[in-house]
């Protein structure tokens, strides 16, 4: 795209210099200085009810697009030399009267061409009539879901992603027009692209302008794809890395991997949902792992030392003492879940002591004689006398 896009023939009856108060050799910074106070002291939201000051801002805010850009400076330059001294066919002096109508030197080719149409074919974007200069805008946010492991969860993994988001029509690029046919500056917004519509009493505000969509331009023909929209959807596939850590319906944000930008704007971002996977041993409890140790009666009541996993590394002894509840739960530290400090979280054994469902006949004896030695110790004891008090 040319950087002096955006000119239109009838710029060259106009002084931008005058417009914005400043000699014709201003400089850059000059130039900038008085167009933020002409549009500061002009804007629309500021002065709801007064159309010459916003007659004023739309002109100053064309004539800084001009001379604000060094570009399309030199050109109008040139262009305001030759009209000031009626070269290329200008009346001489600049004079527009006399039912000369500036456009007729920038005709289309079809009727000779060779005027100033050739000369400043860059500057009128190839004799095309174009809008103001539309604004970097920034690309949507995409949102996804992606389903992992147990073990890529707390690791960190890249995974695939397929991405269907909004984006420029592929047929039109985004213009919303018929590819071949003329674009018009839209009469309705005058290519500024919004209208100022009243809020109610002293309030009013700038809407997307509703004959050209935002867009500026408008058409002889809408484009067959998107129906004169600008929009379609854009399928990507794209690598995406989950960090290590990341928990069950954790919400991660990823910058400039959402939907493309227009205009020389950025990228929005994506969000990944994510689901984890379960476990089959493992579970998981902020920084930590747990995990579920079957022992038997006789460990727990004479105590042992019962090997258990850990979550990709080597077996842990776990010390079991005499007497040991089920239910009660051991810290291995340092056999959790990686930390975002780079730290380890640790792994909770709860020992669940296991009762056999069927008893052979010397295990069934024993039990028997330690029923039979421990007769005189009823354990439900307590819960009558408790219930009574």
């Amino acid at each position: 795209m040319s950087s002096t896009e955006g000119v239109r023939p009838d710029w060259a009856a106009k002084d931008f210099y005058q417009v914005l108060g400043v000699a014709k050799d201003a400089s850059a910074a000059e130039i900038k200085k008085a167009y933020r106070v002409l549009a500061r002291d002009n804007h629309p939201d500021s002065h709801p009810d007064d159309p010459a000051k916003h007659d004023r801002f739309k002109a100053v805010a064309e004539a800084y697009d001009v001379v604000g850009d060094p570009e399309k400076r030199k050109k109008y330059d040139e262009l305001r030399a030759a009209y000031a001294s009626g070269g290329f066919g200008f009346p001489q002096g600049g004079s527009a009267g006399g039912g000369f109508d500036v456009s007729d030197l920038f005709g289309d080719r079809v009727r000779g061409g060779g005027g100033l149409g050739d000369m400043f074919g860059d500057l009128f974007g190839g004799a095309r009539p174009r809008a103001q200069q539309r604004r970097p805008q920034r690309g949507g946010d995409v949102e996804t879901t992606a389903t992992i492991g147990f073990t890529e969860a707390l690791d960190g993994v890249t995974i695939s992603l397929r991405l269907t988001s909004d984006a420029a029509c592929p047929q039109c690029s985004g213009t919303g027009g018929k590819p071949g046919t003329k674009p018009h500056v839209c009469l309705e917004c005058d290519g500024a692209g919004f209208v100022v519509v009243s809020a109610g009493g002293a309030f009013s505000m700038n809407e997307t302008c509703p004959a050209c969509g935002g867009r500026q331009l408008v058409y002889d023909e809408a484009c067959p794809t998107c129906h004169g929209t600008g929009r379609g959807t854009s399928a990507r596939t794209i690598q995406a890395r989950i960090p290590a850590g990341v928990k069950d319906g954790q919400r991660i944000r990823l910058k400039g991997k959402g939907a493309a930008g227009e205009h020389g704007g950025p990228a929005g971002d994506l969000f990944v949902h994510v689901k984890v996977r379960p476990h089959r041993l493992f579970g998981r409890k902020g920084d930590n792992l747990t995990l579920d140790v079957p022992v038997s009666f006789d460990e727990a009541a004479l105590g042992a030392e019962v090997k258990i996993p850990t979550l990709g590394g080597a077996p842990v002894t776990l010390k079991v003492p005499a007497g040991t509840p089920s239910g009660r739960t051991f810290r291995v530290r340092g056999k959790g879940a990686r930390r975002s400090d780079g730290t380890m979280g640790d792994l909770l054994a709860t020992v669940e002591v296991q009762v056999p469902a069927v008893l052979d006949g010397p295990a069934r004896e024993a039990v028997e004689a330690y029923r039979a030695a421990t007769a005189g110790k009823p354990l439900r004891a307590n819960l009558f006398e408790d219930s009574r008090s």
